[in-house]
């Protein structure tokens, strides 16, 4: 899963113009947005918890704000190719075949954002009549987010298939031209075959738009439509509105909170000064190194909101001491690869947060049942780097004097603090999810500057911008999924999956079982926050029947998603990992395997042991 179509615009031609347009009627609002939601959450807290005054409007604020900071975020992925959507197949083929399924995966984005967008001026206008408890501002203002980034992703879109060659776009055109015709005219005959059309939409329709690199989340809005569209009278502003109760859930405006926070981290020195100690504690033993990596990918992750910018900010601190003592780079990469996927359960993931949002399961229950989890993964791991370095050269390898270890200590101390202090917050209710991470940005910007000394300014727009880029990417996936979802609810298929997963023999360790084979696929092909809000709220309450703790299933999941994230040739997780090692993805495909099969055997120690999940409860 990487980037959607589009090469890059031409200087001097119209279509770029257009571009260059529409980036700072995007980019720059979407960057005060940021800003603002902030200063809003971080007056509220202050509010509430030193003034003892609540004030009643910062979260009907925030909220508001909120819902236009997804759709400016989700325009601006499109404009930088940075949705979601799988690579491994169009990767493979021709330079010319690729063009062409470039072409039709950006016709598919711009037929299902021409669909959505009168039905959001519609839904638009309906909410007029809807005023907000505490600033009694109409809801329109709110809802036209959706319309406004509709109708600037359709100029995006549009823009961007003019500058494929006209045989390109004749092609994708006609493709789905014909794919929305023959649809059309079989639709009576269709309705015959009741719910097998599930199969037809959301497994053939919108497995071919997956593999031929449709981003997720207009493949998922997409065959949600033509299911609407061709079999049911349903109007489509339900999807709109739909979409809008997916990405408008305040839970969810930690995505860009914590997403700023990871970057704010790495830019301030934070996050190395974490690496530089413990591989000051702990880099002159043997295999050191590799649990220094472990270690800081436990203490990091999840704050960012990206494994990727989680493994960029401890791998480049490591990886050429490591290498100088005779560490194959193939196996710097699995070990890389695999502690992202032993991390996924880590507070504050997004992925806990998105499985609260989307199953009402307490986040604070999640924060604290993810880290033993994780623990048990790392001391597999641990045990595993162990044994593949036993031949590792630890020559001039001295153990550092302690006032050098007590020096770095000092100077993490600041950043190792922060990781704690934003896990302990939510896990005690001091804060909820939200409202700590407007702590943690406020902490981490004084410790920048104040200790740090490190707070480049001229770093911070394009921080702020690719912090609504990713969290735009995120919350369009979790908008149309939730529309999917509730397609799949309304077609009784729900009901249907709940009573074939209880019925499965072995009741809840077959339950269990099968559940960890569907999430490790589920997991290489859609990624953590996709398969979750589309599965989660199926799933939950079938593993609830079947006498399984929400909280124990909920860390089960999330891990064999971790699995097939990182696990090749369809994981972007190993993908991602191999680009920040700057190793070929062949050299580390042989040795991989271990430990993924050592978090593997962790998983199962997990799903076999409850209290490791429960037991702090």
């Amino acid at each position: 899963m990487a980037h959607d179509p589009g090469a890059e615009p031409q200087p001097g031609l119209w279509p770029y113009r257009i571009d260059v347009a529409l980036r700072v009627i995007a980019e720059i609002p979407a960057a005060v947005l940021v800003v603002a939601e902030v200063l809003v959450l971080f007056t509220g807290v202050t509010a509430r918890y030193v003034f003892h005054a609540p004030l009643v409007w910062t979260d009907e604020l925030a909220s508001i704000l909120f819902l236009w900071l997804a759709m400016l975020g989700s325009t601006i992925a499109l404009q930088r190719s940075e949705h979601m959507r799988l690579t491994a197949i169009v990767g493979g083929l021709s330079p010319a075949a690729r063009a062409r399924t470039d072409a039709l995966a950006t016709v598919a984005v711009a037929v299902f954002l021409l669909m959505i967008v009168p039905s959001a001026r519609d839904y638009a206008s309906d909410q007029w009549f809807i005023e907000t408890p505490a600033l009694g501002i109409h809801d329109t203002y709110r809802a036209m987010a959706i319309l406004v980034g509709g109708v600037l992703m359709v100029v995006t879109a549009l823009s961007r298939l003019l500058r494929l060659s006209w045989r390109d776009a004749l092609f994708g055109i006609g493709i789905v031209v014909a794919l929305a015709a023959g649809l059309h005219f079989a639709g009576p005959w269709l309705k015959a075959f009741g719910n097998w059309n599930l199969v037809l939409f959301f497994v053939l329709l919108l497995g071919a738009a997956v593999l031929l690199s449709v981003p997720i989340g207009f493949a998922f809005g997409l065959a949600t439509l033509a299911y609407l569209a061709t079999l049911t009278r349903t109007p489509l502003t339900v999807v709109v509105s739909r979409m809008d109760e997916g990405m408008s859930s305040l839970i969810l405006l930690a995505v860009p909170l914590f997403v700023f926070l990871g970057l704010l981290i790495e830019m301030t020195g934070m996050a190395r000064a974490m690496v530089n100690f413990l591989s000051a504690l702990l880099g002159h033993v043997r295999g050191g190194l590799s649990y220094v990596l472990l270690g800081a990918m436990y203490l990091v992750s999840g704050i960012s909101g990206s494994k990727a910018a989680d493994m960029a900010a401890v791998a480049p601190v490591l990886f050429p001491d490591m290498k100088r003592r005779g560490m194959d780079e193939g196996e710097l990469v699995s070990l890389l690869a695999a502690s992202g996927a032993m991390s996924e359960t880590i507070p504050p993931s997004l992925v806990l947060i998105t499985i609260g949002s989307v199953t009402g399961v307490s986040i604070s229950a999640l924060f604290t049942g993810g880290l033993m989890p994780a623990l048990v993964l790392a001391a597999v791991l641990a045990f595993i780097a162990r044994w593949r370095g036993r031949n590792e050269n630890m020559a001039g390898v001295v153990r550092p004097p302690w006032r050098f270890i007590g020096k770095a200590f000092v100077v993490s101390l600041p950043a190792l603090v922060l990781p704690f202090v934003i896990r302990t917050a939510v896990i005690e209710g001091i804060a909820t999810a939200t409202e700590v991470s407007t702590i943690g940005i406020v902490y981490a910007i004084l410790m920048g500057v104040l200790v740090y000394r490190q707070f480049p300014l001229r770093r911070i727009f394009p921080m702020l911008v690719e912090t609504a880029a990713l969290s735009g990417a995120i919350l369009l996936i979790i908008g149309t999924a939730t529309g999917m979802a509730w397609a799949l609810t309304q077609s009784g298929f729900s009901r249907q999956l709940a009573a074939a997963m209880a019925s499965m023999p072995g009741g809840a360790a077959g339950f269990m079982a099968i559940s960890i084979v569907a999430f490790v696929v589920l997991g290489s092909v859609l990624e953590g926050i996709p398969a979750i809000v589309l599965f989660g709220p199926l799933l939950f309450p079938s593993a609830k029947l079947a006498g399984i703790n929400e909280v124990h299933y909920a860390m089960v999941v999330i891990l064999a998603m971790g699995i097939g994230l990182f696990a090749p040739p369809f994981g972007v997780g190993y993908y991602a990992a191999c680009a920040i090692g700057r190793v070929s993805p062949d050299a580390a495909m042989r040795r991989i395997w271990p430990y993924l099969l050592a978090v593997l055997a962790g998983l199962i120690v997990v799903a076999a042991v409850p209290w490791f999940s429960t037991g702090f409860l």
